[in-house]
């Protein structure tokens, strides 16, 4: 499979003291969604600039489309769309006069604002001023800004940072939208990894500068086997008696009843047998799982 990008033993410091970037090495295949997860301080916005040139690879360690970016400027930064930290937006001007401004600067036809404005759900919104936009509605519209020059790489550093829930899921399925109906690569950096579990296709994850995973969701599934799963309940010793013959079956406390599962998709069977039985449930915690797994991962 091509990759649009990869980085060989990638490296990044600032003093000669404390390494940014270790050895960083990442493929990130054509027409994925690649979740480049870490938590805060694990060297993702650092690689995020690297790859967008802001910090300069002297090392010649990043290629993009299949080429280092060294022999490819200024072309290449063409071919990709960008949102790095907070968007650039004139607040005083309207959404489409933002579009306008960004299109002339970069010598592309107002023929595409139309498209974008509706790829991204802002053209009931396009004559409203930037300023008495939503935060989400201002990452739409900065995605908009990136998307004008109809890239094949779309680059985005920490995207649903200081959205709502209801904003998270707006620009998921925006991203989802954009990956499937304009075939467009993306990469995106963040620390949610419940969200990106949800939209992407490939992760690599980083701590401290180090990449700890790289492959598939389903890969990264298979990395831990079980879950385990607390459920707050009446009369917990009771249920671990029905239960005696489970040895996955153990009591917590005398209100919590933990049972070892092989998957979360086991979760609904066994609740709907708990209930049937005549168990009040008050509350069911996942205690193991794929965000466990990832939070002694990046913790090493």
């Amino acid at each position: 499979m091509e990759n649009i990008i990869e980085t060989k033993n990638l490296n990044f410091q600032f003093n000669k003291h404390k390494k940014i970037i270790d050895d960083l090495s990442i493929h990130v295949p054509k027409g994925s969604i690649y979740g480049f997860l870490g938590p805060n301080g694990a060297g993702k916005s650092t690689t995020m600039r690297l790859l967008t040139g802001i910090i300069p690879d002297d090392t010649n360690a990043i290629k993009l489309f299949s080429n280092t970016i060294e022999s490819q400027q200024p072309q290449v930064f063409h071919r990709m769309g960008t949102l790095v930290e907070s968007p650039a937006l004139y607040l005083h001007l309207s959404g489409e006069n933002n579009l306008k401004y960004m299109a002339k600067i970069r010598g592309i036809s107002h023929e595409k604002i139309d498209e974008v404005l509706e790829l991204v759900d802002l053209t009931n919104a396009r004559k409203q001023k930037a300023k008495q936009y939503s935060l989400g509605m201002k990452q739409r519209l900065a995605i908009a800004m990136a998307l004008l020059s109809e890239p094949e790489l779309l680059l985005l550093d920490e995207p649903v940072n200081g959205l709502d829930p209801n904003g998270i899921i707006e620009i998921r399925k925006l991203l989802v939208k954009i990956n499937q109906e304009k075939g467009i690569t993306i990469f995106i950096s963040s620390h949610l990894l419940s969200e990106i579990e949800k939209m992407c296709t490939h992760v690599g994850i980083i701590a401290k500068g180090k990449l700890k995973f790289e492959g598939t969701i389903k890969e990264l599934s298979n990395n831990f086997d079980k879950c385990k799963v607390n459920y707050t309940l009446k009369n917990a010793m009771h249920w671990k008696n029905t239960f005696a013959t489970n040895e996955t079956i153990a009591l917590e406390d005398e209100n919590t009843l933990s049972i070892i599962l092989n998957s979360k998709d086991e979760i609904p069977t066994f609740t709907k047998e708990l209930v049937e039985k005549g168990a009040s449930i008050f509350e069911i915690k996942i205690k193991e799982g794929l965000e466990e797994w990832f939070m002694k991962l990046t913790a090493n």
